[in-house]
């Protein structure tokens, strides 16, 4: 039996390098970044996937400067919402599988628990708005598909919190990191390797294939302030040099640090549905560090 065509978007971004990695083994992958195929672009996309006509589509490209979709939503919308519907109405047509990358932004971050895939999604930002309406497109255009909703992602390709907080330690001898927004710093590899693990489910059993939106996010939760000492920590730990002092990092309140664009205060989802569903256990975000933490290693 042939192996599938895989088309991965966001070549260049951190879970779509990832990617890379994971599917390699899966089928014949053709990744694709943005001077390749801007999303931005109808006709663009139609015509790539003409040319490739995969099997497999995975899209983890998105637009993903949180504040600056408040000042360009036409641009965030075509990238987060018109892409993901074109992608979904020629899976619909072809009978292929996509498997598209969605956010915690989709909710308002006002529960107090973890939110499950039946929650209500009330997005607070252009950012958020965008990607459920891609959510949705994807869902009313009655292709296979998987939506697997993530939060804080993190890897040693490509620029992320963990990257900036190292960074700042090495200039600086204070930090003020907001302590009162919760979830849950995920690794793209993560992300990768249960995409890869969920597709090889899909290749042994597709008829009975359980479609639809997962939460994927690692084990654990904590504040960004937490997640930022736990990185230096951890640094230190392995021999990283910093002018900023262990525990010179001061937790601030959301309030504090105005942004453009409205963050949840919970970010917290909860992926029993995932691991059921797919008989995954995951890691805990601190694993991930660790992990990356060796990766980058001066």
């Amino acid at each position: 039996m042939a192996l599938p065509t895989i088309l991965v978007t966001g070549a260049r971004g951190q879970v779509g390098f990832e990617l890379q990695r994971s599917l390699a083994m899966l089928g014949k992958v053709m990744a694709v970044g943005r001077e390749d195929c801007d999303l931005a672009d109808a006709d663009v996309i139609d015509a790539l996937l003409e040319r490739v006509r995969p099997d497999i589509i995975v899209n983890p490209a998105a637009y993903t400067a949180v504040d600056k979709a408040q000042s360009e939503p036409a641009l965030a919308q075509a990238i987060n919402a018109t892409a993901p519907a074109l992608l979904g109405a020629w899976a619909a047509r072809h009978g292929a599988l996509l498997v598209h990358y969605s956010t915690d932004y989709v909710f308002d971050g006002a529960k107090d628990g973890c939110y499950t895939e039946d929650d209500t999604p009330n997005p607070q930002s252009v950012y958020g708005q965008t990607k459920l309406a891609g959510e949705e497109a994807i869902r009313g255009s009655g292709c296979r598909h998987l939506i697997l909703r993530t939060s804080w992602v993190f890897g040693a390709h490509g620029g992320n919190f963990l990257k900036t907080v190292l960074r700042l330690a090495r200039e600086r001898d204070h930090l003020s990191i907001v302590a009162d927004q919760h979830g849950a710093p995920t690794p793209a590899s993560l992300i990768a390797d249960v995409t890869a693990q969920i597709l090889r489910q899909y290749a042994l059993i597709p008829q009975g294939f359980p479609f639809g939106t997962y939460h994927l996010v690692a084990e654990g939760d904590t504040t960004w302030h937490g997640y930022a000492q736990a990185v230096l920590e951890a640094a230190i730990d392995r021999g990283w040099q910093f002018k900023l002092p262990g525990h010179a990092i001061t937790p601030i309140p959301t309030s504090a640090y105005p942004l453009p664009a409205p963050r949840p205060a919970n970010s917290r989802l909860s992926t029993h549905k995932l691991q059921a569903a797919f008989n995954l256990t995951l890691p805990h975000w601190r694993d991930g560090v660790a992990q990356v933490l060796t990766l980058l290693h001066p």
